[in-house]
């Protein structure tokens, strides 16, 4: 029986991101809902009552399917889609994609979304004023540390887990394209990380990504481009 999935998200979400990045690696085809989460809509929050994106319905005939949020939507999707693999085949392979994938969603969103992410975008989502700039330089300063450790993963593995792509890259390019989207990564310091997102950019379900646009939020100028 045929599947249909609705993707309710943000485009400018990395959470929302992340899940987009799985589907479209594993060519599942899905309907894609933009909504403005922070005014809490009454479609997104009878799906989820929190009112936070991703949202994924999955229509199979009379059966419906709700999945709430990232982790929720990603396991199913793996559980059900197992091929191509993103978590790997070994334990090992698997538990150090599950621990990247936990520091890009818990330690980078906290330490860098947390400063970056807020000041420069959901500031101006919800009409809270200028940045703050003591806070935009707290939150630059993180990401090179962020950075730093990818660089150190990538000197020794051709992907962040290991040898091949996983959920633990999808992970680190969903945030990490966010705050690109804004102009806020220093490429040039970080030439290893710079070559690995080009792989990932080239691929084609980061196309969507590279796509996205948000009145009044413009991209910098090198966003899309994929020889940047």
């Amino acid at each position: 029986m045929s599947v249909e999935r609705t993707l309710h998200h943000f485009p400018l979400d990395p959470a929302s991101r992340q899940v987009r990045l799985a589907l479209g690696e594993k060519r599942l085809a899905f309907q894609e809902v933009s909504v403005r989460y922070w005014e809490r809509p009454k479609e997104l929050t009878r799906l989820n009552p929190s009112s936070v994106t991703p949202v994924l319905v999955e229509t199979r005939g009379e059966d419906r399917l709700v999945l709430c949020e990232s982790r929720a939507v990603i396991d199913h999707i793996e559980e059900s889609e197992p091929e191509p693999t993103l978590l790997g085949r070994a334990p090992a392979d698997r538990a150090e994609v599950r621990r990247l994938v936990q520091w890009f969603d818990r330690k980078f969103e906290f330490e860098v979304d947390g400063f970056i992410l807020h000041e420069k975008m959901e500031k101006r989502l919800h009409g809270l004023g200028p940045p703050d700039m003591i806070n935009l330089r707290q939150g630059k300063e993180q990401l090179k540390n962020h950075l730093f450790y990818m660089d150190g993963l990538l000197q020794t593995r051709d992907w962040l887990a290991g040898p091949r792509l996983s959920l633990a890259d999808f992970a680190a390019a969903s945030h990490l394209s966010v705050i690109d989207y804004l102009g806020d990564v220093p490429w040039a310091e970080f030439p290893v990380v710079k070559t690995w997102y080009v792989k990932l950019k080239s691929r084609p379900c980061f196309r969507p990504i590279l796509a996205d646009r948000w009145p009044g939020l413009n991209p910098a100028r090198h966003y899309d481009d994929l020889d940047f």
